[in-house]
């Protein structure tokens, strides 16, 4: 039976920010205190700047649109639109962490250590044929659909959890977000040709300091290239991966909060994803863009990240945080924008 809505339906709710506007405002001032702190030493800090006025004012936007049409679908545009700026948010964290000495040379020793080999390494060379490698980049590539498909599935049979359910993954996200800008490490996938294979081989892993400062080419990953999938991987690896976000894997951990949800909402729509979500953790590892160590710290964070997200949205401790900021209410916006205006003019 096809899924209805009155996408037109009016909803009574209080004005004001929704949870996960709230969460992605300061995550927005944040990361802004950041660049001014850090101005001198960014590569291009102004656009930075602009980049996020430009998201604060398409929030403060969505939010006056909806309380002229206080409706369903303005509702989902709010929650949709946050959930969609992941991807500016993800690549922003390379422009922050490549400021520090990169990391991956410990990440490598640990993987060398502890299973006397690199998983990232071992994985795609021994399982290459193109059914194994198809069904692993159909995983991976699977990652955003089910987040979505997560979420949507909510919008439509438990509405009533819909924004919870979005401030979720929002808040997972950026906290994962947190450690990518304070620990640098890139992933096998551009670790290992900057140090070059015959140092991977022979189990010598150097610090390669700032490289990856100036250098975030992406070589084409493993796999066997004439995959459909495998070419779908590889095009947005292309457009939207940095050298930034290895550990810890918000690829298996995001997907597993994904799974408790959908656990939670459905016992068959977690049926239906298991397949896809054991195949992307899997991936994770086979197509080198994490350590093995990654991944599971991801699927061991998973449960932590979405107990702090669920106990911030429980007790509201979001918009006990905006309340101290009343710079980021009403007409204080402005002045908040007008000062960053300001100091962007003085640096021309």
């Amino acid at each position: 039976m096809a899924l209805q809505i009155n996408w037109l339906e009016r909803i009574e709710r209080e004005s004001g920010l929704f949870a996960i506007e709230s969460i992605s405002l300061l995550y927005n001032v944040i990361t802004t205190a950041l660049i001014l702190i850090l101005y001198a030493n960014l590569d291009h800090p102004t656009l930075m700047l602009y980049e996020r006025l430009g998201i604060a004012s398409l929030t403060i936007t969505l939010v006056f649109l909806y309380t002229i049409v206080p409706c369903k679908l303005t509702a989902f545009l709010r929650i949709a639109t946050q959930m969609g700026l992941l991807a500016y948010w993800y690549p922003d964290t390379y422009e922050f962490n490549r400021l520090f000495p990169n990391m991956d040379h410990y990440f490598a020793q640990a993987e060398q250590w502890l299973f006397g080999c690199q998983p990232a390494g071992e994985f795609n060379q021994n399982f290459s044929n193109l059914w194994i490698s198809e069904a692993l980049h159909m995983g991976y590539f699977f990652y955003y659909p089910m987040i979505f498909i997560v979420t949507v599935y909510y919008f439509f049979k438990r509405y009533d959890q819909f924004e919870k359910v979005g401030f979720l993954f929002v808040t997972s996200f950026f906290i994962y977000y947190a450690f990518y800008i304070l620990i640098p490490v890139a992933g096998p996938q551009f670790y290992f040709p900057a140090i070059g294979m015959d140092q991977v081989l022979a189990g010598h892993f150097p610090a390669i300091g700032d490289y990856f400062y100036s250098n975030n080419s992406l070589l084409p990953g493993p796999g066997d290239s004439h995959g459909f999938f495998y070419q779908l991987v590889e095009t947005s690896q292309q457009v939207g991966e940095r050298p930034t976000a290895a550990f810890p894997s918000s690829h298996v951990g995001v997907s597993t909060i994904a799974m408790c949800l959908a656990w939670k909402a459905s016992k068959r729509l977690w049926v239906l994803l298991f397949p896809f979500y054991a195949l992307l953790c899997g991936a994770t590892v086979y197509i080198q863009a994490h350590y093995l160590i990654d991944a599971l710290a991801g699927f061991c964070t998973a449960f932590l990240v979405l107990w702090i997200s669920s106990q911030l949205y429980q007790r509201q401790a979001v918009f006990s945080i905006i309340h101290i900021f009343p710079a980021l209410q009403g007409a204080g916006i402005k002045k908040v924008f007008s000062y960053i205006l300001i100091f962007i003019s003085m640096k021309k």
